[in-house]
């Protein structure tokens, strides 16, 4: 990746030493890094698949200690914090630890703030965002709340930092409880369930054996095993988009993401759409809510043999669907 920001603080010069990489994704430059010594940290599924197709060792939390380290930084202030306290933690006086971020992830205020705390080395500025470097000193110099800490985000339900709707149950999640029938299907799967409000909702309902809780955030899903001690439930890290089972359930429960990072993406909600469809048999149902002005309908028709709206209001839609195999698109392509 010519030009970029780890492009301008390692130039050709390789690391010395284990190097942690802390909340690297697939997008990242990795060429100044030895896989051998390298130890990256990522808990989403399809970044750790991606890396680990180019040799690195990706772990969910570190091990060990380092000699330098690098940490990227997310638009989640409390996990920023967490990660730049994690990896000072893990490093000797004297070692470099570099800082990287968009400025959209607020990487601007998260230099001040370590200013007003340590001596900044470097400061590099590149593509939207800057890396800066700090020398660790002696003594410990970041807050001691600054390590991650658990929120209690629902009664007996507890999140950590950069889980999404961390401080409170998802108000689209809550819509979409509100709308399911009392008695639900046999075998479910929960695609997307982050820390497992709607999967806890979803095992009051008579009827339900099995539920399949199925998360590409590591963080997430560890909450949610927390959370949800039900013993029909069953837990997947997994891309949502790629998750399958050895036998189709009758039932599919969502409230699929539609951004990715700050830019709206609905095709993550087409994605989970068609993933669903492949999950379910022909005549197992799809129940899942949307905000209002997401055009996924013409998805779910695609799909779908039947579609139709429960109800919302002026910020959410709830959906539902079935047919898995028989929408509009198959119909067509039967009938030429």
């Amino acid at each position: 990746m010519s030009g970029s920001r780890i492009e301008l603080a390692f130039g050709d010069q390789a690391p010395q030493g284990r190097i942690l990489l802390l909340g690297a994704g697939r997008e990242v430059d990795l060429s100044p890094f030895d896989p051998a010594q390298t130890q990256i940290v990522q808990g989403f599924f399809p970044d750790v698949r991606a890396l680990e197709a180019r040799g690195f060792r990706v772990v969910t939390e570190a091990e060990g200690e380092f000699a330098e380290a690098v940490v990227f930084i997310p638009r989640a202030r409390a996990l920023a914090r967490a990660r730049i306290a994690d990896a000072a933690a893990r490093l000797p006086a004297g070692a470099p630890l570099w800082i990287d971020g968009q400025k959209t992830d607020g990487i601007d205020s998260v230099l001040r703030e370590i200013r007003s705390l340590v001596p900044v080395d470097e400061v590099h500025s590149r593509a939207h965002g800057k890396i800066f470097r700090l020398t660790q000193p002696e003594a410990q110099w970041w807050p001691e709340d600054w390590h991650a800490r658990e929120t209690v985000a629902a009664p007996g339900m507890i999140t950590v930092p950069g889980v999404f709707s961390a401080d409170a149950p998802d108000p689209a999640s809550a819509a979409l409880a509100a709308h399911l029938p009392e008695k639900l299907p046999t075998r479910i799967v929960d695609l997307g369930a982050g820390w497992g409000w709607l999967s806890a909702q979803i095992l009051t309902h008579p009827g339900v054996e099995v539920l399949h809780l199925v998360e590409a955030d590591a963080a997430a899903l560890a909450c949610a095993q927390r959370n949800v001690t039900d013993p029909r439930a069953r837990f997947h890290w997994a891309d949502a988009l790629h998750f399958s089972l050895p036998e189709p359930v009758n039932a599919v429960i969502m409230n699929p993401p539609f951004h990715d990072g700050r830019a709206a993406d609905p095709a993550l909600g087409v994605g989970f759409i068609q993933a669903a469809a492949r999950l379910l048999t022909g005549a197992g149902r799809l129940w899942m809510v949307a905000n209002r002005h997401l055009p996924y309908e013409t998805a779910l028709r695609a799909s779908f043999a039947d579609v139709s709206e429960l109800g919302g209001d002026n910020r959410f839609k709830i959906l539902t669907a079935t047919g898995a195999g028989r929408g509009t698109d198959q119909a067509r392509g039967r009938r030429r």
